[in-house]
């Protein structure tokens, strides 16, 4: 089959042809239709998870995708053949992943359904990003009119949360880079869009709301301006990070709830993603589709973290 792999720790990632694997007791043989890329998948190269979880090589990297159940091993009850699947397909040893024609992967694994009023292919996009969208705000505590300011509003995870808090009816505002960013962002539900790279988004918070914002979520930001937009969020309120840069004294200080934030993948929050796109609340937020072929060259630009919305390997 062919398959993205690497040979060792931080090594380019070449399209290679590898066996196909073997179903085992407790896993099933899928055929994968589409694989998301997420910024983890090019930390996980980089060896993020190296002393925490064996690892196989070559390794193919790729966490989230969409697929066919082909076969299944002894003791699988809650999956058949012919089931279409989709969530992290990430499971011990590193390296059996979802950039690939096929994967063997446990039952246990954080896999659902998938959605069935979108192609099965977009489903690819939804697991990482958008169980953290759903998990954030539910860690948030967030309610109906609490004001919430999203950084990186524009990505796979801001461009669920946007969504997900609109449908709450929480007063989102989103951080963008450019015209086409804040109109897409609006569209996902954002009540005010501020462009980062012309005005201040620390000068606009202050200004607009003097008391300041129930809560912060942020994607993309450094420690300093982490901390700094952490001064215009009310006392009592929250401020949660995805890029670990959270000084969890100075939250504390200040009176804050929140800290560094860690997706954690479960088949329930699966299901409620696969409800409210099926419901049509949530729109996959697919920004762009490529093939095995063009994936190296896309976890190098991924890397730069400049991605708009989700892209997905359709196989």
């Amino acid at each position: 089959m062919k398959a993205i792999t690497i040979p060792q720790f931080k090594a380019t990632p070449a399209l290679t042809e590898q066996p196909r694997p073997v179903v085992k007791p407790g896993s099933m043989l899928v055929r994968i239709v589409a694989a998301g890329i997420n910024p983890f998948d090019t930390k996980m190269i980089d060896g993020i998870l190296d002393g925490q979880m064996p690892h196989h090589f070559p390794m193919i990297p790729g966490v989230d995708a969409a697929g066919v159940v082909e076969e299944v091993g002894e003791g699988v009850t809650h999956f058949k053949a012919g089931d279409q699947i989709y969530g992290q397909f990430l499971h011990a040893p590193v390296g059996e992943g979802t950039f690939a024609e096929y994967i063997v992967v446990p039952e246990k694994a954080a896999l659902a359904l998938a959605p069935k009023q979108i192609p099965l292919k977009y489903a690819a996009a939804i697991p990482t990003a958008g169980m953290t969208a759903l998990q954030l705000l539910e860690k948030s505590g967030l309610k109906h009119e609490q004001i919430l300011l999203v950084v990186g509003a524009t990505g796979g995870v801001g461009s669920f949360l946007i969504q997900l808090a609109a449908m709450q009816g929480i007063y989102a505002i989103g951080t963008v880079s450019d015209d086409a960013g804040a109109s897409r962002v609006s569209e996902f539900g954002a009540k005010e869009t501020i462009n980062y790279k012309k005005l201040n988004v620390a000068d606009i918070i202050r200004n607009k709301y003097p008391d300041g914002v129930d809560g912060l979520i942020d994607m993309v930001s450094s420690p300093e301006a982490f901390k700094t937009l952490t001064q215009y969020v009310k006392k009592g309120g929250v401020a949660l990070t995805t890029a670990f840069v959270a000084d969890e004294e100075d939250l504390k200080k200040k009176g804050l709830q929140g800290g560094n934030f860690e997706t954690k993948g479960n088949r329930a929050s699966l299901d409620a993603l696969s409800n409210a796109v099926d419901n049509g609340a949530l729109i996959v937020p697919v920004e762009k589709e490529i093939t095995l072929e063009e994936t190296p060259a896309t976890l190098a630009e991924v890397k730069k973290l400049n991605s708009k919305g989700k892209t997905i390997i359709v196989l």
